[in-house]
Order: structure tokens, then C-alpha cells, then sequence
């Protein structure tokens, strides 16, 4: 019965809902495939004429994409988001690492420590999803802590397997026994299919956070062979990228056709997105010589920037009886999000600790409905470079609220602002121009700060 009544909101909405959408009163079993470093176009449904996806454009049409959701710039903090509902500044995660990592000494301001293992104090969704009755299971980047009280197994997840660093020859944690020369993201697949194959009978939660399409660069040689001779097409290029998306792909399909065999698909909530921005825009921007492995043009950037080119990301929602076929939100939706979605989804209750989303229930709904938030914040205090004396970003603190986007760099307090409807890629800063709005937005992402507790850089001393 508390499942029920928790659920009684998302009911009534599909029951609201127009009669073309039909009605759903099922608790949905729950899919989240996350891809890692696929870029904003690096989809066919988001545009590409090079890249192969046939199964995630199936998807899209049969669902909904959402075409402004941003994650973080690199992985761990957009993990760190998606598993706590909580913006960087609560989690301490910003990114990948220790500040060390890269060199800042001669730069002005000294990083925020970073922290590398998700708060163990914190209750993932997966806790929250399994305390409501789910059945859940994750198979393979976790990057939010190794060792025993870390691993997924002992954050919410009855079965998770661990694994990332390569895609040929990998390990696992635990050990698991694969063949000599399997492909990871079908070995991944393969413990997907499975675990949906023995929890049919009841409410799941599937996390599949494939290391695709991260470096290094490995793929299927068939794969690789089917674009070698493809013509080049908008910066995508690279055949064995484009071989590694064709594998991811071919894990959304495998795992759509699990659902259609099982005769689970019309009770399940399946959701594609990636975890940042794609390794490219460099060259355009001018912080590398070479080396783009993707392009997100018209976005500006790539992974590690705050630009839409490092934030913004292909996502894809299909929940049958919800989501209407082949609609798209142009909302601007966040990786805070997910977590209230999720529980309203699953009929759980919220956790001890404060969520920074909003359920995205109504959007999936209406794509034309609208949020009682007003706006969706980053903040990065630290450096990500890119070769001697480049860089990705500096310290930076952005809103988005509508069409607009503010950023402050805290190095010197800079502002850019954007109305990314009339610009998305971000070339024309109107902050001089629009003084007003530049101040209006600033005024609300310095409350945001003050209000989330955001830690900030502080200037450089000898003994940094």
C-alpha cells in the first residue's frame, strides 16, 4: 500500500494524460543504459550521417528524445550526480581524480580538493529502488570508489559487476571468468540480458554504464571494416569510433529485444544518455593541434569543457503508455534530475539527504509542460587541461534559465552569456550587450552558491 499511495501522483498524470498516450498503472521495470564520452551528434536521431545507430533511432521513435540535458563535463561527477540527486558542491565529486592531476601552479587560483569515492553516507537510487521492492543490477563503470564498502554491490545494487580501462583483455571486480578475446560491452550485455531474464517476474532496475565509447580507442574488426570505406561526413570520421558506437548500439538492441521477447517492453521505462560531451571541438577552439576523435558541431567544445559541447548530451526515453512516439523536449533538463524521476517511477520513497532535481515525470508525460524550477546550475572549481599550457576549462560557475546560459569564470570573474536558441553555438557574447540579463542571472547563480554551500578556489599562495 505505500507503494501505492507514493505512486499516486504519476498515476493520476497518466491517467490526465491524452488517450492517445494510453494509460499505464504497472510499476514500471526500469533500464538506464548510459554510454561514456558519446557526444551531442554523435546519434543518428541526433544527426549524424556517418555514425551507425539504428537501434537507438529505433528507440527515439518509439520514445521521446530530450534534446537540451546536460551532465557534467567528465565522468565521476556526472555518476556521482546521477547515483546521490545531488549537485557537485554536496558531493565534493568534480571530477576525475585528485587537482593534482594536472598543472595549475601558474595559474591564479588553487582547485577545490576533489573528492574520488561517492560519501558513503549518502543513499544511492539503487538504495532507495531496492528498499521499494526492485530487483537491482549494474554491469560496468562505476568509477565512484573501489574496494568493499564502495563497490555497487554494497551501495544498492543486489548484483553489480564492475569494469572500465579497456575494452579487450579487461578485468573485473569481482573477478569474472569471460573468453579469451571478448568484446567488453557484449560481455556487459550479455550480464544484462541475463540478469532481465532472471528477474522477469519482478520490478527491476538495470543500470548498464558501458565504458564505450571511452579511450582507448577499441573495437570489433568487422565493425571497424563496414566504415573504413564510408565517406567522412560533418568531422565524423574515425572508423573505429564509429565501431565502437556500433557496439554500444548493438547493446541498446539486444537488450530492446530481450524486453519485446519477454513481453516486458510495454511495462518498462527504458532510458538512453551519455555522461558528457564527446572528445572533440578542440581544434575548432584552438586548445589542441589535433587530435578530435568526434565532432559536436554546432556545439561548442568537447568533454571537459562547460560549453554545450562538454555538458550537452544525446538523451533518449521511451516508457510506453507515457511517452508519445516520436516527440522531443527541448527543456533544459539536468543529471540531478534523474534521481526524482526514478523515484517517482519506482514508487519509492525520497531518501534522508537533499535532492537538487525535479521529477521529469511531467516532460515525459507533455513535452510541453513545464518545471517548477528556474533554472539548472554547474559549478567547477578547478582546472582540466589538455597539453602544456591548455586548457579545458578554468574555474567556472554557470545558470541556465530558458533560453539562457550565464558563465563565470572565477579566475577573474568574466562573464559569457548566451541565448542558446539564437546561438547554441555559443559564438556571440552578448554580456556588454545585454548588461541587465547579464546581472539578473549572476544575482541568482551567486544565491544558488550561498545556497548549496559551493566551495570556491581561493587565490594562490607560495605554500599552495
Amino acid at each position: 500500500m505505500p507503494r501505492l499511495l507514493c505512486c499516486l501522483p504519476l498515476l493520476l498524470g497518466s491517467l490526465l494524460a491524452p488517450a492517445a498516450h494510453g494509460v499505464s498503472i504497472r510499476c514500471p521495470n526500469i533500464v538506464l543504459i548510459m554510454a561514456d564520452d558519446l557526444g551531442y551528434t554523435d546519434l543518428g536521431c541526433f544527426g549524424s550521417r556517418y555514425y551507425e545507430t539504428p537501434n537507438i533511432d529505433r528507440l527515439a521513435g518509439e520514445g521521446m528524445r530530450l534534446t537540451n540535458h546536460h551532465m557534467c563535463q567528465n565522468c565521476a561527477p556526472t555518476r556521482a550526480a546521477l547515483m546521490s540527486g545531488q549537485y557537485g558542491p554536496r558531493t565534493g565529486v568534480y571530477t576525475v581524480g585528485g587537482i593534482r592531476r594536472f598543472d595549475w601552479s601558474m595559474r591564479p587560483l588553487r582547485p577545490v580538493d576533489n573528492v574520488t569515492r561517492l560519501p558513503l553516507d549518502l543513499e544511492t537510487i539503487a538504495d532507495r529502488l531496492k528498499a521499494a521492492g526492485y530487483a537491482t543490477g549494474m554491469f560496468g563503470k562505476w568509477h565512484l570508489g573501489a574496494g568493499e564498502q564502495h563497490h555497487p554491490a554494497s551501495r544498492g545494487f543486489d548484483e553489480a559487476i564492475v569494469s572500465a580501462g579497456r575494452h579487450l583483455d579487461f578485468k573485473t571486480a569481482p573477478q569474472v571468468d569471460h573468453p579469451e578475446g571478448e568484446y567488453l560491452a557484449d560481455f556487459l550485455t550479455d550480464k544484462a540480458v541475463d540478469f532481465i531474464e532472471r528477474h522477469q517476474q519482478q520490478d527491476f532496475f538495470l543500470y548498464l554504464p558501458h565504458f564505450g565509447v571511452h579511450s582507448p580507442y577499441q573495437a570489433k574488426q568487422d565493425l571497424i571494416s563496414k566504415f573504413q570505406e564510408k565517406p567522412p561526413v560533418d568531422g565524423h570520421n574515425n572508423p573505429t569510433y564509429a565501431a565502437m558506437i556500433a557496439s554500444v548500439d548493438e547493446s541498446v538492441g539486444r537488450v530492446m529485444q530481450t524486453l519485446d521477447r519477454l513481453g516486458l517492453a510495454g511495462d518498462t521505462l527504458v532510458i538512453f544518455v551519455s555522461d558528457n560531451g564527446g572528445v572533440g571541438g578542440y581544434v575548432r577552439e584552438g586548445i589542441k593541434p589535433r587530435g578530435d576523435i568526434t565532432d559536436n558541431a554546432p556545439l561548442r567544445s568537447g568533454k571537459g569543457s562547460l560549453y554545450e559541447g562538454g555538458t550537452r548530451v544525446p538523451m533518449v526515453v521511451r516508457w510506453p503508455g507515457v511517452t508519445a512516439p516520436g516527440t522531443s523536449c527541448n527543456t533544459p533538463t539536468i543529471h540531478v534530475d534523474f534521481y526524482p524521476t526514478l523515484l517517482e517511477v519506482g514508487m519509492a520513497l525520497a531518501p534522508d539527504q537533499p535532492l537538487d532535481g525535479e521529477s521529469l515525470a511531467p516532460l515525459l508525460r507533455d513535452p510541453a509542460a513545464r518545471l517548477e524550477r528556474d533554472a539548472v546550475f554547474q559549478h567547477f572549481p578547478g582546472y582540466l587541461g589538455a597539453g602544456k599550457n591548455r586548457w579545458r576549462t578554468t574555474p567556472v560557475s554557470l545558470i541556465q534559465q530558458g533560453d539562457w546560459k550565464l558563465m563565470e569564470f572565477l579566475e577573474d570573474g568574466r562573464l559569457e552569456l548566451y541565448n542558446l536558441v539564437d546561438d547554441i553555438g555559443e559564438t556571440n557574447n552578448l554580456a556588454s550587450a545585454k548588461p541587465d540579463k547579464a546581472a539578473e542571472l549572476l544575482g541568482r547563480l551567486k544565491q544558488w552558491r550561498e545556497e548549496i554551500g559551493a566551495p570556491m578556489p581561493t587565490r594562490q599562495t607560495p605554500q599552495s
